[in-house]
């Protein structure tokens, strides 16, 4: 009567989350009948209130509690005594975005109640990401080839949310035909970023031959200069808000958090923001402001204009 999911992958907590609901019965009563709570906030009577309320037209009332333990409450042992005299009709669903300890009281008493239920959710990483792409494809219908797979994995990483959108679009666009490498290439956004990450790490390691190179390629494949020139605007632009979070001790993580990106490219900027001062920064930006003046004017053409910028950030 009572469940504890606890870990960092959300996305398959809320899937699980989802599939217990829809065993309960008729999806708007259900939706009716469900109550839920910030653990930073609410109060041990408020839980027992909800808990212990009569569903209204359905079998069960659904109780949803979000980080309470993760908030270490001073209630945690007279909900722990609650625990084991929940109604029947009552369904009490923990949800942390955290691991627990295995000895955490409330995981042992989950573990070992007939009442209690407990499962650890971890993102997959490496081999176990790409089978869990694998496993998507094939159950939303399609086929995948191995390099496509271990392309979707290295470059959207285990954002679980993002990768189910881009298997949809992938599989949608390919039908039965199995997803090929230039399929991600051509609608995973991701991918396309990444190559102009791989041009700003070059200009940030000084490596002009390797940032030369792809540019070329860019313009090669018939990138539009503007697109290119907007994609390198806002890298710089977002660089420069990541090294002001850096330079004041901020990991990663929280710099996903607070820019509101996902983690993969808030790890790939974190990482590049390192090859630059904040003075360098500054200095590219209001470079790129006088190229997009002198564009405008007709004082250059922006294919050269993108030459000159990666030629002068690199000498």
């Amino acid at each position: 009567m009572f469940y504890i999911f606890h870990g960092d992958d959300a996305h398959s907590i809320e899937k699980t989350l989802a599939g217990l609901q829809a065993k309960q019965g008729d999806p708007a009563m259900i939706d009716l009948n469900t109550t839920r709570f910030d653990g930073r906030r609410v109060t041990l009577p408020e839980l027992q209130h909800a808990c212990d309320s009569v569903p209204f037209l359905a079998k069960i009332r659904l109780v949803i509690v979000h980080d309470l333990f993760a908030a270490k409450v001073d209630f945690v042992d007279a909900l722990l005594a609650y625990l084991p005299r929940l109604p029947e009709a009552t369904r009490l669903v923990f949800i942390e975005s955290k691991q627990l300890p295995a000895n955490h009281p409330a995981v042992k008493l989950a573990a070992g109640s007939d009442v209690g239920y407990v499962k650890s959710f971890s993102r997959p990483e490496g081999n176990q990401l790409e089978r869990w792409i694998r496993q998507r494809v094939k159950e939303a219908g399609g086929q995948i080839q191995p390099q496509a797979t271990h392309l979707l994995a290295i470059n959207v990483g285990s954002e679980l949310d993002v990768l189910e959108n881009e298997i949809e679009k992938l599989v949608l666009y390919k039908g039965r035909e199995p997803i090929e490498p230039r399929d991600v290439d051509l609608l995973c956004p991701y991918v396309a970023e990444a190559s102009i990450w791989d041009m700003v790490d070059a200009i940030g390691s000084r490596h002009s031959r390797a940032a030369a190179q792809l540019l070329h390629k860019k313009l090669s494949e018939g990138t539009d200069p503007f697109y290119l020139f907007a994609m390198i605007v806002r890298q710089f632009r977002l660089l420069i808000q990541v090294k002001e979070l850096a330079d004041g001790g901020h990991g990663p993580a929280d710099v996903a958090k607070i820019l509101k990106i996902h983690s993969f490219p808030a790890g790939k900027l974190h990482a590049q923001s390192k090859n630059f001062t904040m003075a360098q920064l500054e200095q590219i930006h209001r470079h790129l402001l006088e190229m997009d003046v002198a564009v405008k004017t007709g004082q250059s053409d922006m294919a050269t204009a993108i030459e000159l910028l990666v030629a002068g950030v690199t000498a």
